[in-house]
């Protein structure tokens, strides 16, 4: 069933494709407010605190440690910058704008469907190395009515443009969504596909947070397209890629909407409490060599993970028989989360689809995501010649 969680207490081508290399100017200040992160820590010079209770989301803490009540929007940044601190304390510091080089896309294959072209591309993330994904744009664009646009994040064996339509049957919703009309770009993940570069030997101190990195470069990429309007990009994953869709829409206040399939619980709830999964060099190897994978220690969870990216729209989908995620344990973090979306006035910012099923993200659930993406991001036009 789908519903709003409810609050108890709780393009035409791109130009010039023909060309092996494409350079694609940013349009926007190296120093945005990528990732909101420089605004939400403005005023927060001292380390952040960490919070025992991650479900108690309506209070901060001062310097001295004291709980402070959140009585008001205004009050909200405090603890949203903690969160995002609190983050980086497990993933590793976000990149600097100093990182931010060109993104030198380059065209390795094209090929033209029936109604969209998919391009093989990579781009650079950084000076040190280039992310492989797959671009997909829809035929019959109009510059003058630039399309939306979706950040497609595969799950663990999405990679190689698996989401594109390629490969073994996957879940392909970086295609259907091309198909209604959306320019889609889905990226392979770290140390997975084609992307078999170590995080550290490239200047991250986990997976989780190069993949943020890369995703972010993603976001420059689209928002750079003269038929992507920027104020209508959104990002959706499977498994690994529903909870990196959170993580990135956490950090990039560009994306304005998020879909996450089969992607999360609370670490108190994940494997009985054992979060051995996550102690993987793609992953975040800290929560086993600082946090000892003691989820009580972990200094951050995703109630606080939904939280920050209020009051932007989130659709869940989380079956009943998930094996890796508890669905009692995600219906109590949108509970949580959802008390921060109705102080920010978006009451009905969480949508939750928690049909009978396992692991996974079938064709009749896309759909229920696609619809609410139509109706958050509006329609994609000029999809079909």
């Amino acid at each position: 069933m789908i519903r709003a969680v409810p609050i108890p207490l709780i393009p035409s081508p791109l130009p010039k494709l023909q060309r092996r290399a494409l350079p694609i100017a940013i349009a926007f200040p190296i120093g945005l407010a990528v990732c909101g992160l420089a605004a939400a820590l403005a005023g927060a010079a001292d380390p952040a605190p960490e919070y025992p209770d991650k479900f108690r989301l309506l209070e901060w803490r001062d310097g001295a440690g004291e709980a402070q009540p959140i009585l008001s929007a205004e009050d909200w940044p405090k603890r949203r910058a903690h969160i995002l601190a609190n983050m980086e304390k497990v993933m590793g510091p976000l990149p600097g704008p100093e990182r931010r080089v060109p993104l030198d896309v380059e065209i390795l294959e094209t090929e033209n469907l029936p109604t969209l072209q998919r391009h093989k591309i990579t781009y650079a993330a950084t000076a040190d190395y280039r992310v492989p994904a797959y671009l997909l744009v829809p035929r019959g664009l109009s510059r003058s009515e630039p399309a939306p646009a979706m950040l497609c994040l595969p799950g663990t064996g999405g990679s190689r443009g698996r989401t594109a339509g390629l490969g073994e049957d996957y879940p392909r919703y970086a295609l259907e969504l091309a198909e209604r009309g959306y320019v889609t770009l889905a990226p392979d993940y770290v140390l997975l596909g084609d992307l078999m570069v170590d995080p550290g030997e490239v200047g991250f101190d986990s997976g989780t947070m190069m993949g943020i990195w890369n995703h972010i470069r993603a976001v420059d990429l689209l928002a750079a397209m003269e038929e992507v309007d920027p104020e209508r990009i959104g990002t959706i994953g499977v498994s690994l890629g529903g909870h990196n869709s959170l993580f990135v829409a956490a950090f990039d206040e560009r994306l304005k909407v998020a879909v996450t399939s089969s992607g999360f619980d609370s670490f108190l709830d994940y494997k009985g409490g054992d979060p051995s999964g996550w102690c993987q060099p793609r992953y975040m190897m800290r929560i086993e060599e600082v946090y000892g994978k003691d989820p009580r220690r972990i200094p951050f969870d995703f109630p606080e993970v939904l939280a920050a990216i209020a009051p932007r729209p989130i659709h869940v989908h989380a079956p009943q028989s998930d094996s890796n995620f508890v669905l009692a344990s995600a219906r109590r973090c949108l509970a949580a989360a959802g008390e921060v979306y109705r102080l920010l006035g978006a009451p009905d910012g969480l949508e939750l689809n928690d049909p009978p099923g396992e692991h996974g993200f079938p064709p009749e659930h896309r759909e229920l995501a696609y619809a609410f993406l139509a109706r958050h991001l509006g329609p994609a036009r000029g999809s079909v010649e």
